[in-house]
């Protein structure tokens, strides 16, 4: 018997002024704005630890809002990533964990690592960083947004450490691999013709499916729109739930 991957589809963040009045529900609160969300789809990302550290209440309250069978990805600290690039971050790593991703139990899904798309592929400097991350049953993926790390040498390094490279598309914006290597996959819907943008068409959302269905069949697989900016994400991860289940 094939043992399917758990499939997860779902959107970058959740406070949009945008998405009230339309996916949202008009007059909605904006404090049960996770609890509608959580119950049309079954992961969002949490875009806020990527901006600051927050407390151990606020991720303990994110899981008592939301399924038992929901999921949250969370995005890492830009001071590791953006600040640091990755340089001398142990400390930082620490302190991230530290400020209670982990109260997400069995909800704490993949963590996102988002590099900025000035930062070259440095190998020593990568491999420290990597070594430094907690294993399992903690999940990692990173995104790269510089064409340097297109090489073998990172996909074999991140093979080696369990940690997905994100399939992301960004309408040729950024670096658009889609080799798997964990035993997850990861991608970021940042928009196919205008970033962070346009909404996605049915022809590609198919096309994205058939690519979930290959990826799915010997792992698991997290799917998060990112084109927020004009409400199109929460709208489109339904759809390719949609497909996919049809």
């Amino acid at each position: 018997m094939t043992t399917m991957g758990d499939i997860r589809i779902g959107t970058s963040g959740w406070r949009y002024p945008h998405w009230r009045g339309d996916f949202y529900p008009r007059g909605l609160q904006q404090r049960l704005e996770l609890e509608f969300l959580s119950r049309m789809l079954n992961t969002v990302e949490l875009n806020g630890p990527f901006y600051g550290l927050h407390k151990p209440d606020t991720y303990r309250s994110w899981y008592d809002r939301t399924p038992d069978d929901f999921v949250f990805a969370v995005k890492a600290h830009k001071e590791i990533t953006h600040f640091r690039r990755l340089r001398d971050a142990d400390e930082a790593i620490d302190e991230f964990f530290a400020s209670g991703v982990l109260e997400l139990r069995d909800k704490l899904g993949p963590i996102l690592w988002q590099l900025p798309p000035t930062l070259a592929y440095q190998p020593d400097r990568l491999a420290a960083f990597l070594d430094h991350l907690p294993g399992p049953p903690v999940r990692h993926a990173l995104e790269i947004r510089h064409p340097t790390f297109l090489v073998p040498e990172v996909t074999d390094l991140l093979t080696a450490h369990g940690v997905a490279l994100v399939a992301a598309e960004s309408a040729g914006r950024f670096p658009e691999p889609d080799e798997p290597t964990a035993d997850f996959a990861y991608a970021r819907l940042h928009g196919d013709r205008e970033l962070y943008v346009s909404e996605y068409t049915d022809p590609a959302l198919r096309r994205w499916a058939d690519k979930i269905r290959t990826w799915s069949a010997d792992r698991d697989v997290f799917v998060y729109f990112d084109n927020t900016m004009h409400g199109a994400a929460p709208h489109d991860a339904r759809a390719l739930a949609a497909i996919l289940t049809a």
